[in-house]
């Protein structure tokens, strides 16, 4: 049993989350005490003969309403309504009438008057609350009520889905998935999940599955106020998830009154495919992918690849396999970062069927710069692919960092800060978004703000390159203790031998060339050993990272040039955005390396 802290009605249904009087959000316990008090108890019960809800054109969908035990009623949806045992008369009195109202006059003024209130409520509750406008929203991961945890790609992918197609308005600020994943199962309070993802609304859900039947129920709530904006409940089949999903963004898009072009209401109604067994073979593949683990990326690509296989000419199956292949490089397995080549141009080999069938993608364009600009250095096709990307979806935080990143590795440090600083505020909870940002205050010369970054995204998650980052930032600040703890941390987090050499460079510069020249030779002989494309032995960059610390200026180039001549541009590319390298910069070795790797010098 729940209660209204204001009104103190009883609900006996304790999906509910606010009250249908007055909007407050309920607690726990009834308000009465023995339930004996003046206050009647409120019993939320379904008949399938009631009153229609009316909320969309007329459709014949399952009717609910609430009603209490002094005969009153009023329309409700949005809740999944089930009979209490303790409800006792009110739930017997209910059948009574739905069995004897087409033989008693009485009924019909009842249902006069169920009709004049559930439309006066349905006026007054599921209107947008009188706080001003609505800018921006969080869509949080829908709770499975299937009891099989197998059925979670439905919740987690129609929330993720409505994400996808909200965040294409360009009016409305919406929360990755990335920010909202945390929630997940949890019972945060709204104010203080609204503060922190800065959103002016808050909408949830619950999906049950049965055989073909699904239920889905959703509410959106003004988080400023915690009025409830609208609730609405789905009975459809599984086919139908598609249509769906369509209908409750458009529904979104009519309760928070936003204005749409031409062209934003053709993104709303897009159909990527009518097939609804690729659909949600693809929902399965972007579950996998969210896991970010290896297994999770095969996974994805086997679901992902059934998707497109069922529908040819299913555009997001491509791109969410390209998306699978790239970063199974990055998400610890160690076989597609040795065959990094070959992982590589199947992305690129997806990315460009993806596109040829939608070119309207935002995703592909940034996910296609992405690898244009880290492995094949092409700078100016990279960033036509990240300004279209930002143009189709204004609101997809990885094409500003993205971006960002490429314009560091050029030297445009002003316009890289911009577009960090423009990804942190679309997505403030992705660690590797909070690390760009770090490095870029760090170039610009802004040590106290990159430490305080660093850190922030540190509380994110452990991430090996933010404790890089406060070791090359304690480091320039003369903390060299701290400097080398965080080195340390690094390498323990990642112990790959390029992580090593911040060690061995921190070392160095802290006058400790003992202990750095060990590191060195722990290096040297890494690359020496070597491996096909270098991805697990020592480069000849991190082996310059500690010649550099030491100061020997003519072994750093030596080491570089290694590099270079072995096709390993992408260690090199980084070499402008590198702090141990900044005072080499103005050398003309510098200068020519650049410009044979095609960087501004």
């Amino acid at each position: 049993m729940k209660r209204c802290p204001e009104c103190r009605r009883d609900y006996y249904d304790d999906t509910l989350l606010y009250c249908l009087d007055d909007g407050n959000a309920l607690l726990e316990g009834p308000a009465s005490g023995s339930g004996t008090g003046d206050e009647p108890a409120t019993a939320i019960v379904s008949e399938p003969g009631a009153i229609a809800t009316g909320f969309r054109g007329g459709e014949d969908h399952t009717r609910q309403f609430v009603h209490t035990t002094d005969e009153t009623a009023i329309l409700q949806t949005g809740a999944v309504a089930e009979p209490q045992k303790n409800l006792g008369d009110a739930v017997e009195k209910q059948q009574s009438f739905s069995a004897n109202r087409a033989t008693k006059p009485l009924a019909l003024l009842v249902v006069a008057v169920l009709i004049l209130v559930g439309g006066f409520f349905g006026y007054r509750y599921f209107q947008p609350a009188g706080s001003g406008t609505i800018n921006s929203i969080a869509v949080l991961p829908f709770e499975n009520r299937s009891g099989n945890a197998d059925t979670d790609y439905l919740s987690d992918g129609l929330a993720e889905s409505l994400i996808y197609k909200l965040s294409q308005l360009s009016g409305l600020k919406v929360s990755p998935t990335s920010s909202v994943v945390k929630y997940k199962g949890s019972q945060t309070d709204i104010s203080a999940m609204s503060k922190e993802l800065e959103v002016d609304a808050v909408m949830s859900g619950r999906v049950t599955q049965r055989g073909d039947d699904l239920t889905i129920s959703v509410e959106l709530i003004d988080a400023r106020t915690k009025k409830l904006i609208w609730a609405e409940q789905y009975d459809r089949k599984l086919a139908d998830l598609l249509a769906t999903q369509r209908e409750i963004a458009a529904t979104v898009v009519q309760k928070l009154q936003l204005q749409l072009s031409g062209d934003q209401t053709k993104g709303l109604a897009k159909q990527y495919t009518n097939n609804s067994e690729a659909y949600q073979l693809y929902l399965k593949g972007r579950f996998y992918s969210n896991k970010r683990t290896p297994a999770g990326m095969k996974a994805a690509i086997e679901q992902f690849k059934a998707a497109a296989e069922k529908d040819p000419n299913f555009a997001l199956a491509f791109a969410g396999l390209a998306d699978a292949y790239y970063l199974t490089q990055v998400v610890g397995d160690t076989t597609a970062a040795a065959q990094q080549k070959e992982t590589t141009a199947m992305a690129r080999t997806y990315l460009d069927r993806a596109l040829a069938l939608d070119p309207y993608l935002a995703e592909a364009h940034a996910t296609l710069g992405n690898i244009i600009s880290s492995t094949e250095g092409k700078w100016a096709e990279a960033e036509s692919s990240f300004k279209r990307s930002i143009e189709l979806n204004p609101s997809y935080p990885s094409a500003h960092h993205y971006y960002s990143r490429l314009l560091r590795r050029q030297g445009r440090f002003d316009e890289a800060l911009d577009e960090a600083i423009k990804a942190k505020q679309l997505d403030e909870l992705s660690a590797g978004i909070s690390n760009n940002l770090a490095e870029a205050l760090y170039e610009k010369g802004d040590i106290e703000a990159a430490i305080a970054e660093a850190n922030r995204g540190l509380g994110l998650a452990p991430f090996w390159r933010q404790y890089r980052t406060l070791a090359h930032c304690y480091l320039r600040v003369g903390k060299t203790d701290e400097a080398l703890a965080n080195a340390r941390k690094a390498y323990e987090v990642n112990g790959a031998p390029n992580t090593l050499s911040v060690i061995g460079y921190v070392q160095a510069v802290a006058g400790n060339r003992a202990e750095a020249q060990a590191i060195l030779s722990q290096l040297e002989n890494s690359f020496a050993k070597g491996d096909k494309d270098g991805t697990s032995s020592a480069s000849g960059t991190s082996v310059a990272t500690v010649y550099a610390g030491l100061g020997e200026t003519d072994r750093v180039f030596e080491w570089l040039e290694k590099d270079f001549q072995a096709n390993r541009y992408g260690n090199i590319w980084g070499l402008r955005t590198s702090p141990q390298f900044v005072p080499l910069r103005g050398d003309p070795r510098f200068k020519d390396l650049m410009r044979r790797v095609g960087l501004p010098e």
